[in-house]
């Protein structure tokens, strides 16, 4: 673990990883966030102290005095939570408007679903004013400030505006999209005005950096003069120097790899296996987005079971499907489209004792998850456009027979780690996930085995802790 050199650090979020809730007593209690930069950051903070700052729900409305749970939760930490005052409206303006009206479709290079609102882009600035004046109130002279994805573009620039000289450093966790598309959003030169106010600028993906850069290239004054040093580009707009790097995210391979040992657990893997006899299962985990390609997967399944009837009661597509943003009408939507596909399939290709798809519309827990991993001979991961799918990483890592097959959309982050030993497929092409999903039934135990040896040494050795310590070192590169 990179040592920060009694430098504290300042983590910077849409969402803190502590949330303000009412239980079912209509009491309020503070529920913990999991999640890869949950497990990444937590280690550093608690050696090195610092703040982690960020939304916790929504306690103004509620007239909740969050300090007192907070405080209480910081009570055996060596670090601190502080939350952002947003009031209901703002954030509906700010992170269901902009964020997720504006930036998300763009950024996924689906700008048809932009809606460019003036007012949208108000309270952006707005909120990410907010981040910055709590950044402020607990800054010191050497905090290194580090501040997370599309929701907080302009925090830097905030913090510049009011006097800030420390090193602050953004990471982009989804796609920077082509020239092209990021052209249309009204608001392009303020973004990269923005983007270039952090002294380094992470992203997932080799193609997203030269995304950026070709931006930058097109829409500043000064032409950047680019100096390539350890993998970090080096380049200077308008007398300034600016850091831009490649830092694929990942997981922490042994929460996934260990788990599961005891003979509870066991019986949990068991059980699910013996519910299939004699089925190759096919496993789905997507967030409800429509950037995960849920309606391109279920066409392509039936396609198989249409063109390859021999397979009919030998496979079953477990599809999960985790609830989000489900107050938006684009995914209200995308979920009746989806569970309208899978009865039309399951309709039409059920036989006794056999459903071809069965579908859940709800989260699991993390053993639950890493069950299911266990007993999939197949993962199904078919992005239209991710910044990098870190079910592909969970799958591998909790594939421990080294059995399975990991068929990937080209148009993950991941498949430019798992290129050569994963199953590649264009998903705007049925055919080819038809073809990848033969291919992978009838793949040899050998060919298994070598594949996933190789993407689980590639996860294990670039971890999430090697994803911080690199990008925390690259601040000093």
């Amino acid at each position: 673990m990179y040592n920060m050199e009694n430098r504290r650090l300042i983590i910077v979020s849409n969402r803190l990883p502590v949330v303000i809730k009412k239980n079912v007593e209509n009491k309020c209690e503070l529920s913990r966030a999991s999640g890869g930069l949950v497990t990444a950051i937590t280690p550093i903070l608690k050696r090195d102290g610092g703040v982690w700052i960020g939304w916790a729900g929504n306690y103004l409305e509620e007239n909740i005095k969050l300090d007192d749970y907070l405080k209480k939760e910081e009570e055996n930490l060596n670090y601190k939570y502080r939350s952002v005052d947003i009031s209901l409206s703002d954030y509906e303006l700010y992170y269901k408007g902009f964020c997720n009206e504006i930036l998300w479709p763009l950024f996924h290079n689906i700008s048809l679903y932009c809606i460019f609102e003036a007012n949208y882009y108000e309270a952006f600035k707005k909120i990410n004013k907010k981040f910055a004046q709590v950044v402020i109130n607990e800054l010191v002279e050497t905090d290194f400030i580090w501040v997370h994805d599309y929701h907080l573009i302009n925090t830097g620039k905030e913090l510049r505006e009011m006097g800030v000289k420390n090193d602050i450093a953004f990471f982009l966790h989804i796609p920077f999209p082509p020239f092209e598309t990021f052209n249309r959003i009204p608001w392009r030169l303020e973004i990269i005005d923005a983007m270039l106010s952090y002294d380094l600028v992470g992203f997932q993906t080799q193609i997203d950096k030269k995304n950026f850069l070709e931006a930058v290239d097109s829409l500043t004054s000064s032409v950047p003069s680019e100096q390539k040093e350890k993998g970090i580009t080096k380049i200077v707009v308008q007398n300034k120097e600016h850091k831009v790097g490649v830092f694929p995210i990942s997981i922490d391979y042994d929460e996934f790899h260990d788990q599961l040992n005891n003979k509870e657990d066991s019986i949990m893997v068991q059980t699910i296996r013996e519910n299939y006899p004699n089925q190759k299962i096919i496993l789905g985990v997507d967030r409800l987005d429509y950037s995960k390609g849920i309606p391109q997967k279920l066409r392509a399944y039936k396609r198989l079971l249409e063109k390859n009837k021999y397979l009919q009661k030998k496979v079953k597509l477990i599809q999960i499907v985790v609830p989000s943003r489900e107050d938006i009408a684009k995914y209200i939507k995308l979920k009746s489209e989806i569970e309208q596909l899978v009865g039309e399939i399951n309709g039409k290709f059920s036989q006794p004792g056999w459903i071809p798809i069965q579908y859940c519309y709800h989260a699991l827990n993390r053993k639950e998850l890493i069950s299911y991993y266990r007993v999939s001979d197949i993962a199904l991961v078919t992005p239209l456009k991710d910044g990098m799918n870190l079910v592909a990483k969970e799958y591998c890592a909790a594939n421990i027979n080294k059995d399975g097959v990991l068929i990937l959309s080209e148009f993950a982050g991941t498949s430019q780690q798992f290129k050569d030993n994963a199953l590649l497929i264009n998903v705007f092409d049925k055919d080819s996930i038809v073809n990848a999903i033969k291919e992978a039934i009838y793949m040899k135990k050998k060919d298994k085995k070598r594949r996933m040896e190789n993407m689980q040494n590639n996860v294990q050795k670039f971890d999430i802790y090697w994803w911080v310590d690199t990008f925390i070192k690259a601040v000093k590169t």
